[in-house]
């Protein structure tokens, strides 16, 4: 069974030059280990990938951090970043395909940067990492962006990122650093806020503007999922100025993958809220080890014909593969 991840990372070297740090956590010995395999698409990942039986990864920079940047500086290194990773896909055509990064403080220059990087490059959409600073994708601002992913076809996938000072204050402040940094991130925190960043672009009225856009999200959902029915009784009459239900929205606009999240009854749940056919397979890697995810994936109670959606089908088909 073709096996596809899509949610899975690399850092090229303008990256790891370029300054910016990836999030901690409260695991800095545990991220140590994960950078080296962070910048290394030859053989050793390539083994990894045989041994799991992953045929293709789609490939990420996590952006974390790219916003700070003036718009000039993170313009260029964007511009870079997607330069090297489309060397990547044109090495290895057959084993990695990749999200563009964007310069989001820029959004005019967002929008064509991810046009060039999926026209000329071969691109197959964007990764958002979390706010952009202290905007979410629903600011007017953004419509460059939101509009040309729509114009292309092409979705964003909207990843985690560490929540703004102010946020990390309030909520998780009065911990010990490394308790404070987990549940901030990885133990519940950014779930939380691209959950909530996914229901603000429905209410915002995202989706009567560009119908047609596709978001993906991670981890399950990111626990959208499991409060869907009570975010959708809610929200929907809080909000008249929508043309549905702000369910029918996330059923219609979202994809979600399973990226980090091995475990049977978020995905059970995933199941009876979206569907099969809405469900795609990610790892995480090199945050998460490929052969617990291809693990996962193997256990799954499903008919083959599911299986063969999650594993590569609905991919195949979001991302023209």
């Amino acid at each position: 069974m073709r096996t596809i991840a899509l949610e899975e990372h690399f850092t090229p070297p303008q990256f790891q030059t370029s300054g910016l740090k990836l999030p901690g956590g409260g695991l800095g010995a545990y991220l140590a280990a994960v950078n080296q395999k962070l910048a290394d698409v030859g053989p050793s990942r390539l083994a990894d990938m045989d041994a799991a039986g992953i045929d293709l990864q789609v490939l990420s920079v996590p952006g974390f951090g790219l916003e700070r940047l003036a718009p000039t500086a993170g313009i260029a290194l964007a511009r870079d970043c997607n330069d090297a990773l489309g060397d990547v896909v044109q090495a290895r055509p057959d084993r990695f395909a990749g999200f563009a990064i964007l310069p989001l403080q820029d959004p005019d220059a967002a929008a064509a940067e991810l046009e060039r990087s999926v026209t000329r490059l071969g691109l197959k959409g964007a990764m958002v990492s979390g706010t952009i600073n202290g905007r979410f994708l629903d600011d007017p601002s953004f419509s460059p962006v939101l509009a040309e992913a729509e114009r292309l076809g092409v979705p964003i996938y909207l990843h985690p990122a560490p929540p703004p000072q102010a946020v990390f204050e309030a909520y998780f402040g009065g911990l010990p650093e490394g308790t404070a940094g987990a549940l901030a991130t990885g133990g519940w925190g950014w779930h939380a806020e691209t959950g909530l960043h996914s229901l603000r672009l429905i209410v915002a009225g995202v989706f009567d503007r560009y119908p047609a856009l596709q978001i993906i999200i991670g981890h399950l959902g990111e626990n959208i999922p499991f409060s869907l029915a009570r975010a959708d009784e809610r929200l929907t009459p809080a909000a008249p100025h929508l043309q549905r239900r702000v369910a029918d929205y996330f059923q219609a606009n979202f994809q979600i993958t399973t990226s980090g999240y091995f475990t049977l009854p978020p995905l059970l749940c995933s199941l009876l809220v979206v569907g099969a056919d809405r469900i795609m397979f990610a790892v995480d890697y090199p945050y998460s080890p490929n052969a617990d995810g291809r693990a996962f994936l193997d256990r799954l109670p499903l008919n083959q014909a599911d299986r063969e959606k999650i594993a590569h089908g609905n991919a195949e088909r979001l991302l023209r593969l």
